[in-house]
């Protein structure tokens, strides 16, 4: 079984997608546009630019998104976190570092009782975040 995360997003998917790619690696395998879609008659004229689906295959995960639409308003990201595993501190650091920037803090990375690393941000798109590095193998 594995599990894929679909984020929405107001009106900035596509800037977001490519940020991810950028940070985490990966390929961008989808970004289509409402217009683009066969259902473009649904979606009103000032959506079309809009991503209906994006796509990010990386390593150990995939990552899609798409932007809301005046029928269906961006309600932001709640009740869910992002989480992300890594086995090196400095590993976790960098990522925290740059997912933070722009965003908000809401628990500065550092050590805890079960974690070399862990802290939580939402990041200037608006999605929450937790980065963990656990110093144990299969506690994370």
């Amino acid at each position: 079984m594995k599990f894929n995360t679909y984020l929405s997003f107001n009106g900035n998917c596509r800037e977001a997608l490519q940020f991810y790619a950028q940070l985490f690696g990966g390929k961008i395998t989808a970004m289509m546009t409402f217009g683009e879609s066969p259902a473009c008659d649904h979606v009103p004229a000032s959506a079309q630019a809009s991503i209906m689906h994006g796509c990010l295959e990386m390593d150990g995960g995939t990552l899609m998104g798409t932007d809301a639409t005046p029928d269906h308003p961006y309600p932001g990201v709640q009740g869910a976190h992002v989480v992300i595993n890594v086995g090196k501190a400095e590993e976790a650091e960098r990522l925290f570092a740059a997912l933070a920037e722009g965003g908000r803090i809401d628990m500065p990375i550092g050590k805890t009782f079960w974690a070399e690393r862990y802290g939580m941000a939402s990041d200037r798109f608006g999605v929450p975040w937790m980065v963990n590095c656990s110093p144990t193998p299969g506690c994370s």
